[in-house]
């Protein structure tokens, strides 16, 4: 099989207009979920982008990849989606970025240039668009074009809605990743990496103006009552929402326009596909790093403990499954599990790092023997919203407290603090996260829980094995997998 791997940028879990968003259209998304499986209730299991997309490359969780931060370097020891293509024939390709830093041991010298930014590519994969924060590759095509280039990536973004949709970002990427297909003679790994929707909120060309700013809802207010840490960041400089309803408004038009836009260009790739005669060749799977407060709860962007920055969009399209195409997923699903999603389905030993499970028996029709029961997901804010250093360094554990833990269950979430406060919610009488729980009774359950998640998860690269009289062995035995196919390796 091709492997298609795609990721969208910030994009909330509730904004398909298959999922039943009563504004976002999204039309060709919604024909993959008619022909794959989508995950209703799909996680990530971090923010920002480094972390996010670091439980997703690994299959792990954050509190055994340690990836904190923007910035944060992830462990070399980590195997990848990418390292696992690689070792079963496939040239793992990437259109985009990856937002993974370096290993600091694995640098050429302290002058390594990759020590220098959190932008890196992940080990493993090869490039075929480079397209960092700076975006310098898709700026200096719109200078060929004849356009006054703005000189950052940031400044060209918000400009967007000035030029037209044809000569976007998202466009930009698009081109290049059909032009690499149609040269490809064997199978092929690709993973588009699109930056849109993530801000600025400006969308491209037509897109900025598609929707009306007052046909939608105005977000969810935030509660009086409200933990420490809600409260530091609504006055953080780029994280409150803004205060004027009709600029609420106004941005929340230009996100869905980017969502939009990003769905007919995936469109496109449908159509390529199509037409080399690779659509029922390639398994297609489309998630995000994270998602988008857009103002729910005072807040913008993504960060925090609330659902909007963690729930995302899950489509995974096995051509081989037919039987299962146009089916939901309603049990909690996790970026966790892509990595032995995709091992399964090119043949690869699922990595014994992996806190995910394979969503194969999904894609088959068939009820895994063992799943989870509960979404989770962390935030680190140490490099943000710490106002002094830790001291009596390495001894001192501050850092560490400057975290959050969440477990959210079919009826309820728990938030856990590194300080040891807490917070818990109904979500049963209220999905708004508005109501929260103080009965012992409800909320001990849930935090005997999220110990028994850390311990059922604990890094176990060794831990599965013995060195005695015989020679290295398992223990206890591996078991076999669901369908007698899986492998797993200890890389």
């Amino acid at each position: 099989m091709n492997i298609l791997l795609i990721t969208v940028d910030q994009f909330r879990g509730d904004c398909l207009s298959c999922a039943g968003h009563p504004i976002v259209q999204t039309p060709n998304l919604d024909r993959l979920a008619r022909e794959g499986v989508r995950l209703s209730r799909h996680y990530s299991q971090a923010a920002p982008c480094s972390p996010g997309r670091a439980c997703l490359y690994t299959g792990t969780y954050t509190f055994n990849n340690r990836v904190v931060a923007n910035g944060t370097p992830l462990d070399d020891r980590f195997d990848n989606v990418a390292r696992a293509a690689r070792r079963v024939g496939y040239d793992p390709t990437l259109f985009g970025y990856t937002d993974q830093s370096i290993d600091p041991r694995r640098a050429d010298g302290p002058s390594d240039p990759r020590l220098w930014t959190y932008q890196g590519i992940l080990p493993g994969f090869s490039v075929g668009l480079d397209l960092q924060e700076d975006q310098a590759a898709w700026r200096a095509w719109l200078e060929q074009l004849g356009y006054d280039v703005p000189a950052s990536g940031a400044h060209a973004l918000a400009a967007e809605s000035e030029r037209p949709e044809a000569h976007s970002v998202t466009s930009f990427l698009t081109n290049r990743l059909i032009e690499w297909i149609e040269r490809q003679s064997d199978r092929w790994f690709a993973h588009a990496s699109y930056f849109r929707p993530h801000p600025p909120y400006a969308a491209a060309g037509r897109w900025s103006r598609a929707y009306d700013p007052e046909a939608v809802q105005l977000p969810i207010e935030p509660v009086a009552q409200r933990h420490p840490f809600h409260e530091a960041v609504l006055q953080h400089p780029g994280v409150a929402a803004p205060c004027s309803p009709a600029a609420m408004r106004r941005t929340i038009t230009q996100y869905y326009g980017m969502i939009s836009e990003v769905d007919e260009q995936l469109g496109r790739l449908w159509a390529t596909l199509e037409h080399l005669g690779q659509w029922n060749d390639t398994f297609i799977v489309v998630t995000s790093d994270h998602g988008e407060q857009l103002g729910d709860h005072g807040l913008m962007q993504k960060l925090g403990f609330f659902e909007q920055s963690y729930h995302i969009p899950g489509i995974v399209r096995d051509p081989r499954r037919p039987a299962t195409h146009g089916t939901t997923v309603e049990a909690f699903t996790e970026n966790v599990d892509i990595l032995p999603t995709i091992c399964e389905a090119i043949g690869a030993d699922v990595p014994t790092q992996c806190d995910g499970l394979p969503l194969t028996p999904f894609l088959h029709g068939v009820a895994p023997p063992v799943w989870r029961d509960a979404a989770h997901w962390e935030f680190d804010w140490r490099d943000i919203y710490v106002p002094h250093a830790a001291q009596n360094w390495p001894w001192d554990r501050w850092l560490e407290s400057q975290h959050l833990a969440v477990i959210r269950t079919n009826g309820a979430a728990y938030v856990q603090f590194g300080d040891g406060s807490w917070r818990a919610f109904d979500l049963a009488s209220d999905p708004t996260w508005r109501s929260e729980l103080t009965d012992a009774h409800a909320v001990l359950p849930l935090a005997q829980a999220m110990l028994v998640w850390r311990s059922a998860h604990a890094e176990r690269t060794l831990s599965g094995m013995l060195l005695a009289d015989g020679g290295i062995g398992r223990w206890p035995p591996m078991p076999q997998a669901w369908n007698g196919s899986a492998r797993t390796s200890s890389a």
